[in-house]
This record gives C-alpha cells, sequence and structure tokens, in this order.
C-alpha cells in the first residue's frame, strides 16, 4: 500500500481529469434519464409507471453491485477494476441506446448499473492514492465538486439529447467519455505498483442480498399495476423477499467474511447517520424525480425546458463544496446537517404552494434555493457517519452507507411514482362527481356547443388538476419528512476533528 500511496501518474492533471470523468459519467446517469422519462416511456408506448423502471432498474443494480466492488477490487487490482467498470459501462451505454422496447432497455439498464457500481468507490481510492497525504482533502473536495456537477448538467444535457436529436443520445454520449477515460488511466496508471489477493467471496450473502431487494423492488414496481396484496403474485413475491432477506441478515451477523458489515450498526453515528442520509437522500431523489415528469406531462414543458426549471439545485453546491471542504473542519457537522434538512423541507413547502400558473422563474428560484440544502447535506452526513470508525471499518462503512443509500433511491422512485399516480387518479374521482347537468356552475357550458367536445376539455382540465394536487400532497409530504428529521440530527455525538 505504501508504494501504491507514493505513485504519481506522469501527468497528474490528466490522470486526474480521467479519473474525475468516470465519476461524472455515474452521477450524470442518475440524472440524466429524468427528463427523458416521458419521452422514452411514450416512444416504448407504456405507461409513466412503467417507464420508471428506466430509473429503478439501474440503481437497485448498482446498489446490489456494491458491495462486491471491495472483493472484486483485492481480487482484480483497483486499477484494472476501474478500467474493466468503464469497459462494461461504455458497452452497455451502447446497448441501452438501440434498445427497441422496454424489456430491453430495463435489462441493459440493470447490467449498466451493475458496470456502474465500482466507479465511485474506485475513484475516491485512485484519487487518494495519486494526491499526496497532505492534500487529500483536495481530492474528496474534487468528488464532491464532480457529483454536484451531475444534477446540473444531467437535467439540461438530457432534455437537450433528447428534444433535439432523440431519447438514445442520453446513453450514446458515455461511449466517447468512456473511451478517453480509458485510453488515459490505462497510460497513466500502468506502472502503478499492484497488489491482489483472493480472497474468500461470501456467494450466499450476495445471493440472498441480490434475490430480496431484486424481488422487493419488483414488488413495489408491479404493486400498483397488479393491485397490491388482491394479486397472488405480489403477495408471493413479497413473502419470498422478507424471507430472503431476514436470512440475509442472519447469515451475515454470523458469517466469518460477510459482504456486508452489518455489524456497524452497533456504532451509533452510523447508524442514525446512515439512516437519515437515507431517508434524506430518498426525499431528495424523489424531488428530482417527480418534478421533470410532471413539468412535461402536465405543464407542456419540453424535455430540455424541464431540465433547465430542474439545473439551478447544482449552481450554489459547486461554489459551496469547496468551501465546506477546506473549513468543515471547524463546524458542528451536526448543525449543517440539520440546515440541510430545514432548507430542502422550505423548499418542498414553497412547492406545494404551486399552482398550474406557476412560471419558469418561479420553479428555477426554488430549485437554487435547495442547492444550499444539497450542499449542506452529503458531506456533513458522511462525516458523521464515518466520525467514530477507523482502519478497515472505514472503507466497509462507507460501501454500506452507499449501498443502503442506493437501494433506498430506488425504493423511493417507486414509491414516489405510485404515491403521485394513486392521488391524481383520487383526485380526479373527486373532481368528477361535480360533473353534472345539475351542477349550475356546469350546467351552461354543458348546454352549449358540442357535449362531447365539452366533456373532453373538461376531462382535460380535471386531469391537470388532479395531478397538481397530486403533485401539491407528494411536496407536503416530503415537507414533513425533512422537518422529522431535523431532530434526530441530534441524537449522534459530535464530529471531532482529527488531528
Amino acid at each position: 500500500m505504501s508504494q501504491q500511496q507514493g505513485f504519481r501518474p506522469a501527468n497528474m492533471a490528466l490522470c486526474i481529469f480521467a479519473i474525475a470523468l468516470g465519476v461524472f459519467m455515474q452521477v450524470l446517469d442518475t440524472t440524466i434519464a429524468n427528463v427523458s422519462l416521458p419521452t422514452i416511456a411514450g416512444n416504448m408506448g407504456v405507461s409513466l409507471n412503467q417507464g420508471t423502471w428506466v430509473i429503478t432498474s439501474f440503481t437497485v443494480s448498482n446498489a446490489i453491485g456494491l458491495p462486491i466492488t471491495a472483493w472484486l477490487s483485492r481480487r482484480f487490482g483497483e486499477v484494472h477494476l476501474y478500467v474493466g467498470a468503464l469497459i462494461a459501462f461504455s458497452i452497455t451505454s451502447f446497448l441501452c441506446g438501440i434498445s427497441q422496447t422496454m424489456g430491453e432497455l430495463v435489462l441493459f439498464r440493470t447490467l449498466q448499473g451493475f458496470a456502474a457500481a465500482p466507479l465511485f468507490p474506485m475513484s475516491q481510492v485512485l484519487l487518494m492514492s495519486i494526491f499526496p497525504k497532505e492534500k487529500r482533502h483536495m481530492a474528496l473536495a474534487l468528488i464532491g465538486m464532480v457529483a454536484v456537477v451531475g444534477p446540473i448538467v444531467g437535467p439540461i444535457l438530457g432534455g437537450w439529447l433528447t428534444y433535439d436529436y432523440s431519447w438514445p443520445w442520453i446513453f450514446f454520449i458515455n461511449i466517447p467519455i468512456g473511451v478517453f477515460s480509458v485510453v488515459v488511466i490505462m497510460a497513466q496508471l500502468k506502472d502503478r505498483p499492484k497488489q491482489t489477493s483472493k480472497p474468500k467471496l461470501d456467494v450466499i450473502g450476495l445471493a440472498t442480498m441480490a434475490l430480496g431487494v431484486g424481488a422487493l423492488q419488483i414488488v413495489l414496481d408491479k404493486g400498483n399495476e397488479l393491485d397490491w396484496f388482491a394479486n397472488a403474485w405480489i403477495i408471493g413475491g413479497t413473502i419470498f423477499a422478507v424471507i430472503m432477506l431476514v436470512f440475509m441478515v442472519i447469515w451475515e451477523l454470523t458469517d466469518e467474511h460477510p459482504i456486508i458489515n452489518l455489524r456497524l450498526f452497533a456504532n451509533r453515528n452510523f447508524c442514525i447517520g446512515t439512516i437519515l442520509l437515507t431517508l434524506g437522500y430518498s426525499g431528495f431523489f424523489s424531488i428530482n424525480l417527480i418534478l421533470p415528469q410532471w413539468l412535461q406531462s402536465q405543464m407542456g414543458y419540453t424535455a430540455l425546458w424541464a431540465g433547465l426549471a430542474a439545473a439551478p439545485m447544482g449552481i450554489i453546491p459547486f461554489f459551496m463544496t469547496p468551501l465546506l471542504g477546506r473549513f468543515g473542519g471547524h463546524l458542528d457537522m451536526r448543525k449543517l446537517a440539520a440546515g440541510s434538512f430545514i432548507v430542502i423541507a422550505i423548499s418542498c413547502y414553497a412547492r406545494a404552494k404551486f399552482n398550474t400558473e406557476v412560471d419558469f422563474t418561479s420553479i428555477a428560484i426554488v430549485q437554487l434555493f435547495m442547492g444550499i440544502g444539497i450542499a449542506l447535506f452529503f458531506m456533513p452526513m458522511t462525516t458523521i457517519l464515518l466520525s467514530d470508525l477507523s482502519g478497515p471499518d472505514v472503507s466497509d462503512a462507507a460501501s454500506l452507507s452507499t449501498f443502503i443509500r442506493t437501494i433506498g433511491a430506488s425504493f423511493a422512485s417507486s414509491l414516489t411514482t405510485w404515491i403521485w399516480s394513486r392521488n391524481a387518479s383520487l383526485h380526479h374521482s373527486v373532481l368528477a362527481e361535480h360533473i353534472s347537468p345539475y351542477n349550475p356552475l356546469v350546467a351552461p357550458a354543458l348546454q352549449n356547443g358540442d357535449t362531447q367536445t365539452t366533456l373532453a376539455g373538461v376531462n382535460g382540465t380535471i386531469t391537470s388538476q388532479s395531478f397538481m394536487m397530486s403533485t401539491i400532497d407528494l411536496f407536503t409530504i416530503l415537507m414533513v419528512l425533512f422537518f422529522t428529521l431535523v431532530p434526530f440530527i441530534f441524537l449522534t455525538r459530535k464530529a471531532v476533528k482529527h488531528a
């Protein structure tokens, strides 16, 4: 390890840029498809509910792939794993772009998620190893910068490619980036000392985790379509998922070499910090998923303008993240995280006041304001949950928290879409009850002109209002969630700055 830590590439700046591009691709792919989802669903002839499989298939497979990353890096070496992941990511991106059916796209997005799993953790390892020890905080700040650039670029790039070209280009764009990164990293890190071993792989733990998480995700995705527990497949899938996950927990707590170190939850800061990180990120992910869908399906926005409306959330973090990396050690991370929850809650309150007449500027300003909360969220929460750990536990904890956070986002994607659609249907039913020739407010419209045309127009208005009301419901729920998280952050111990 000491040789690896002392290694410096011939062109430091070029190598750092190429490694950072790998992180950028993964972050980009978690946001770029959101604004394209209505277009993809329409082109594939499926509903928006079914279209969310494009998002959830990627996030759930990405999460399942995270625990095996550490084993793969020890088995094949960090550089080879990173390069291999980049190649696989580029190939699966091409396959996503040429997909002709929703089934094909979901399959290739699943494979793409697996390929992307090592990119973020391995980029951290590689950057930390080529930076001098006294400048490692710069490596973490760089990764943080790349992570916040994605939410800026993703919606705009996804909207532009979808609107001016076609949705497959949101995947094809990864190919030249991947090829460039592979060529540069292979050239710059070919002489980096390689240390490999043949550690035992916890196959049973990995298999039960994949089966349990996968089955639960399918239940969440198909529940609304199949009328939930009135359907035998949903009942069977739920029972199977519970059995697999309970078995996984028992196995991981008793196995000598668990693929997931669940014993870390005995640490208070890690346990509370991971729960709050997961809930907070799930709420943030829900906002990013529903806002572009609502703007396009109900407000008449193109994919490009929906992306431009969502993108301002990344502007403030772009400038604040380096400052937090530099001065954050002198601040109470709990107060920063609490501030993050309060800001995001206020932004949800502002969105809950929207109506169908809301303009672009108002939406963008709320997104810009929420960026303060995003900037105060990731670094403080990560610092808190890792603060009481040391040695190998740190890497295990980082991997486990990322795994749970990603799973949480995947589940939130399915639940959010279900709540949004379900509440819209309920509101539509209630509003439609008032459409009657005996209602004095409606009767004149029904008596003048073509009744069918009039009813079609009224139904369109009801649908728009129903989704507006459902969107307000959702942001109200998220507002309550974020305000509720605030006091729990102070159940953790204050993170102490280590020398």
